[in-house]
């Protein structure tokens, strides 16, 4: 039995890493139970940073990613600091190129139109197919591996204790509070519990989380090649997120298959047809690696933050496609709630009082 953590976090992807680190620094006696490190969608990602790109509307959701895009350079600098190491965060902002068949009305957020010729200009080699796109300088990326590596690190020299290869299998509750977790490697306990398991989140506690599967590959840069991209290319049927390493990452499908495994023949034609005709010059690069993870998706695609119906159990799951953006200001939003008892207005737009989530006294 482990006894004696302030919180005990169930989940090591990027949200728990980051949320342990926040908590840490404040001086919280931190444990994160990981299943399986590797299996953290962060590390199924591309890494981009892309609120205006992706077009999401304007409302709490925006809010909430324009705040966290803001918070990006501190935070890496400070993990940066604490570590030693390069999280590869590259704020190259994004360029979302349009064909003539979706040419859109007027962009409602703050972005620079191009036409065909001032795209082209822009990024060279692009499709001859396009109508424009949209330049979004404050977009960029960072290097989802490199930063969850990072985040480890800085966990473990900030003292949390980091618990590998730990599944938990039941939450046990009295009356509204939790009282233990039954694990893999015996009973754990805290004071405060966070479930930031992801696409695994519904399956410890009846949430609407569900995976969506995402496949993705990596080309690499000819040696004889400067690199060709100098920022990410957010298209409508593919992204193209340049690494200065010389890779460049393709994603990403979106498949409601469960935690069916595995890449697919359809799923890197999929990706390979969609890079290809928007950069045509990739269909003579090498294919590096190819992969697949899980998204934690909501109903209506928005994360699940804050208060459960558990006095002392947090949620901090569902970031569906934008963990990796999300992952300051969610490390920031709920270490306050929990150190400082202090709730951020924003989290009510995120509470998992917007789904039919049962009471207290129905964990299985």
């Amino acid at each position: 039995m482990t006894v004696g953590s302030d919180v005990v976090i169930i989940g090591g992807g990027i949200i728990g890493l980051a949320t342990a680190v926040e908590l840490s620094l404040q001086g919280a006696q931190v444990t994160v139970l990981s299943q399986q490190f590797r299996a953290a969608a962060a590390h199924a990602a591309a890494g981009m940073l892309a609120p205006q790109a992706e077009g999401i509307l304007p409302g709490a959701m925006l809010d909430l990613c324009l705040r966290s895009r803001a918070l990006y350079p501190e935070w890496v600098r400070k993990l940066e600091g604490l570590t030693g190491l390069d999280t590869g965060y590259w704020p190259c902002g994004i360029l979302a190129p349009l064909y003539v068949d979706c040419l859109p009305t007027p962009q409602k957020m703050e972005g620079l139109w191009l036409d065909r010729a001032a795209i082209a200009h822009h990024q060279p080699g692009l499709s001859t197919e396009l109508a424009g796109g949209w330049w979004f300088p404050e977009d960029g990326q960072v290097d989802n591996r490199a930063l969850m590596q990072t985040l480890w690190i800085a966990a473990q020299t900030l003292g949390v204790t980091l618990q590998e290869g730990v599944a938990v299998h039941n939450i046990e509750y009295q009356g509204h509070r939790i009282t233990q977790l039954q694990t893999s490697a015996g009973v754990q306990q805290g004071d405060t519990y966070v479930l930031s398991a992801g696409a695994w989140s519904g399956q410890l506690l009846p949430l609407p989380v569900v995976p969506r599967k995402g496949q993705m590959l990596a080309l690499q840069v000819p040696t004889e090649l400067e690199a060709p991209l100098s920022q990410v290319l957010f298209g409508t049927e593919i992204y193209i997120v340049p690494r200065q390493n010389g890779r460049i990452i393709l994603g990403a499908t979106s498949e409601d298959v469960g935690f069916a495994p595995h890449n697919t023949p359809a799923g890197i034609q999929q990706l390979l047809s969609g890079a290809t005709r928007l950069y045509p010059a990739l269909k003579d690069f090498a294919i590096a690696e190819f992969w697949w993870g899980y998204r934690p998706a909501t109903p209506d695609e928005c994360p699940i933050l804050g208060a459960s119906p558990y006095q002392n159990l947090v949620l901090a799951t569902g970031h569906y496609r934008n963990g990796i953006l999300l992952a300051p200001v969610t490390a920031r939003l709920i270490a306050a709630l929990i150190g400082q008892s202090n709730e951020d207005p924003l989290l009510a737009s995120f509470s998992c009082d917007r789904f039919a989530v049962p009471a207290a006294n129905t964990l299985r």
